[in-house]
Order: structure tokens, then C-alpha cells, then sequence
């Protein structure tokens, strides 16, 4: 084989693994903004659930407008905090919290917890909070392996070269979480 021929195919295994690669790249960000916009649907759900779990306890909480208006703030925060995933991981960890403390206060309330439309709205709640769970932890899972990948030799020089970066993980703070105790 002539040296020329051999520069062709050394170029062409080149050109080959760089385009399968950037491909790769492309495919891997793709998965990790889907499984954002799945927890995103998730988030949207639930923020539209509280108004109506908010307007069903009003009425017997006479006395607990500090933990309503807590949660009104939490999730206009949560709201206002966009696409960040740092920042929409912290105020959705707030407003979760204050979500715990109106569940908590609820049971305080024997005529609201009997009421159906407020069972009917923590179920609801509580079902999303397990979907906003599995849905973070598949983004999570994405983003590892998006990061890795782009961590990883020599990929990390076509990342590099062609602008992709880091994902960032959606995580539950473990502090913003209040603890629910029930007694019989």
C-alpha cells in the first residue's frame, strides 16, 4: 500500500469516528433534554394541582393562612425559576417542604381530611411527587451518561471543540424536606 493510500484511510477512520462521535454527542443532550421536559411536565402538573388543594382547605383552615400563603410563595417561586436546573431544584425542594407542612397541618383538621375533593387532591399530589421522583431520577441517569461521555478521552476534545457542556444534575434537598410523622 502506498503511504498515500494509507493517509486516505487513516483520514477517512478519522472523519468516520468524528462524525459517529458528534453524533453520539448530539444524541446523548437530546436524551437529557427530554428527560428534562418529562420532570418539567411533571412540575407543571403538580403546580397546577396546589391552587385547587390551596382552595379546598381555605375554608376549614381559617387559622393557617401562614402555611397557605407559604405554599403560594413556594410554588410562585418555583414557577419563576424557569429552566435553571440548579435553581428549579432548590425552589421545587421548597415547595415540597411547604406542601409536607400543609399535609401535616391537614391532619390536624378530622373534617378536612373526611373531605373528598381534599383527599381526592392529595392523592393526586402525592402520585406526581412519585412521578416528579422517577422522572428525575431518569434525568439524572441521562446526564451521567451525557457527562461522562463528555468527560471521557478522546471525546472530551470533540466536546470541547464543538461546545458541549456539562448537564446539571436535579436534585432533592435533603434539608429543605420536612419530616411528616403520623400517630395513631
Amino acid at each position: 500500500m502506498s503511504p498515500e493510500v494509507i493517509g486516505v484511510l487513516i483520514g477517512a477512520v478519522a472523519a468516520m469516528w468524528t462524525i459517529t462521535s458528534f453524533n453520539g454527542l448530539v444524541a446523548l443532550r437530546t436524551r437529557v433534554q427530554t428527560a428534562w421536559a418529562h420532570i418539567d411536565v411533571q412540575l407543571k402538573r403538580r403546580n397546577d394541582l396546589i391552587p385547587n388543594l390551596v382552595e379546598a382547605v381555605l375554608g376549614y383552615m381559617q387559622h393557617e393562612h401562614a402555611t397557605l400563603e407559604a405554599v403560594a410563595q413556594a410554588r410562585a417561586q418555583a414557577i419563576a425559576a424557569g429552566g435553571n436546573v440548579e435553581q428549579r431544584s432548590a425552589a421545587e425542594a421548597a415547595l415540597a417542604a411547604t406542601i409536607g407542612r400543609l399535609f401535616a397541618t391537614v391532619e390536624r383538621y378530622p373534617q378536612l381530611r373526611a373531605a373528598e375533593n381534599v383527599q381526592l387532591l392529595q392523592e393526586q399530589i402525592t402520585s406526581t411527587e412519585n412521578r416528579i421522583a422517577y422522572a428525575r431520577q431518569f434525568y439524572n441517569d441521562e446526564v451521567m451518561k451525557y457527562n461522562m461521555t463528555l468527560a471521557t478521552f478522546p471525546r472530551n476534545l470533540l466536546a470541547g471543540t464543538f461546545g458541549f457542556s456539562p448537564s446539571a444534575m436535579f436534585t432533592a434537598e435533603e434539608s429543605g424536606r420536612a419530616s411528616v410523622q403520623v400517630k395513631m
